[in-house]
């Protein structure tokens, strides 16, 4: 190799190529991940330019993620909660 580590050598036990390909590539997502970010914020903030209520959606797409059911059971036990609040 260029840096005069040969490919299978072993550094204290490590094997210093399979270590730097697993930090390569986790650095290569991380990229990624920063980019859709920077993405999803972009789309966010067009949603808000046309006049949709960014926290709203936001929990909508939260809510999407969740099973039909579990949902259900969640909205069920927020009026409970809300009633004995006296938030209805």
């Amino acid at each position: 190799m260029a840096d005069g580590t040969d490919s299978g050598e072993k550094i204290g036990g490590i094997a210093a190529e399979a270590l730097q390909q697993y930090v390569d590539r986790i650095e290569k997502l991380e990229e990624e991940r920063k980019a859709l970010s920077e993405d999803i914020k972009q789309v966010y903030g067009e949603a808000k330019s046309t006049g949709f209520d960014v926290k709203i959606l936001r929990r909508i797409i939260s809510l999407r993620k969740v099973e039909e059911h579990d949902r259900k059971e969640m909205e069920e036990l927020l009026e409970v909660y809300m009633r004995a609040l006296g938030m209805d």
